[in-house]
């Protein structure tokens, strides 16, 4: 089962502190266990909200609100990509997490994969024809 785990900004995630050498050091240690136990995907650190913005789509036409945004607690700092086999492992996995920042808070949602849907039909094929072109891209065919 794939995971997504989002890290929780913090004040000084959103200030763009950076983290300090030997943190830095733990965290890439911690990927580096992620990698090595067959877990981690993908993951990368978000710059803070003042270098992004939220966009609502209305009637065809985005409506954009820049950064930064004021509700911390509702702003993700990072993500992990994860394989688990279960919810419960990837909880584990987050408690062996360095806390950066007081970047305490974590989110972890399952992926839904093209199989948890209807497997016949022009939508899913149009799916799987999109998966089968973004395989080849990674494979540099």
């Amino acid at each position: 089962m794939r995971f997504m785990v989002m890290i929780k900004a913090s004040a000084d995630s959103e200030a763009d502190v950076e983290p300090q050498e030997g943190l830095l050091l733990e965290m890439g240690k911690y990927n580096e266990q992620l990698v090595k136990a067959g877990i981690m995907v993908d993951g990368a650190g978000l710059m803070s909200t003042s270098k992004g913005a939220r966009v609502q789509v209305t009637s065809g036409k985005p409506i954009v609100t820049d950064g930064p945004f004021t509700e911390i607690k509702e702003v993700i700092a990072g993500f992990w990509i994860w394989n688990c086999s279960s919810l419960q492992e990837a909880i584990d996995w987050v408690a062996k997490c360095p806390i950066a920042h007081g970047q305490d808070r974590f989110e972890i949602r399952q992926m839904h994969e093209l199989e948890d849907f209807a497997t016949e039909g022009e939508g899913y094929e149009q799916h799987k024809k999109v998966e089968a072109e973004l395989a080849a891209q990674k494979s540099g065919a």
